[in-house]
């Protein structure tokens, strides 16, 4: 790399650490290019030439976060533990409590006004976590297998619309196991959610065992779904 492009690597390190910072403080509706810019004494328009809007902000810290996830969920993959899925989904939880900002911004409620760029680089992050959990759940299963899979009874229109979703979407899963794993994905979602939202403070440290013994149970549920 150049002395240039070092400095505007450095640069922008700097900014995304600071948005983080200021995300962690007062939630992602409370970020703000300019107070991130003034916690740098950066100027507003040197700010403007890493990041010429919030969305351009939001966007690099989506799919940071994205990536970050993922890094977390296939190295617990790539262990090799004996019952994949629940490591898996073990380490989603831990990345989630660990990294509560972030969860929120990728996970929480959507931020007004901000669409990400189509087919841009959140959903490429994004597809790289949900290709460890597709793995994961659907570990040792054949293709014939997950194509007779016993979801449930999908309407024509339903089918037709996972059928038309590319590849890289849907991970090549057939119908009946894309609908599983959409139904998997859902709850385990919604049990960390509730957890690194405070909803489970409740339970007190037998929280993890309470997920755990949700997730086996979801996974049960699947695997007697699908043939063999």
């Amino acid at each position: 790399m150049s002395l240039r492009e070092r400095r505007r690597a450095t640069a922008t390190r700097e900014i995304l650490d600071a948005a983080k910072a200021r995300m962690a403080e007062h939630g992602p509706a409370g970020l703000a290019l300019r107070a991130v810019a003034r916690d740098l004494d950066m100027t507003v328009q040197a700010r403007y030439h890493y990041y010429p809007s919030r969305d351009d902000l939001l966007t690099a810290l989506i799919a940071e976060a994205y990536e970050d996830l993922a890094a977390a969920v296939r190295t617990a993959l790539d262990a090799g533990p004996p019952e994949p899925f629940p490591a898996v989904a073990e380490a989603f939880r831990r990345w989630a409590i660990e990294h509560r900002a972030q969860f929120q911004l990728l996970y929480g409620t959507p931020l007004p006004h901000y669409r990400a760029p189509h087919e841009g680089p959140t959903t490429e992050a994004a597809r790289k976590v949900t290709a460890v959990f597709r793995a994961a759940l659907f570990d040792g299963c054949t293709e014939e297998a997950l194509a007779r899979a016993d979801a449930p009874p999908l309407s024509e229109e339903l089918h037709a619309r996972f059928a038309e979703l590319p590849p890289e979407a849907r991970g090549e899963l057939p119908p009946p196991a894309a609908v599983l794993f959409l139904g998997a994905w859902a709850q385990l979602h919604g049990l960390v959610v509730l957890e690194a939202f405070g909803h489970f403070d409740f339970l007190g440290p037998l929280r993890a065992e309470a997920f755990e013994g949700a997730v086996r149970s979801l996974l049960a549920d699947v695997r007697r779904r699908v043939p063999g």
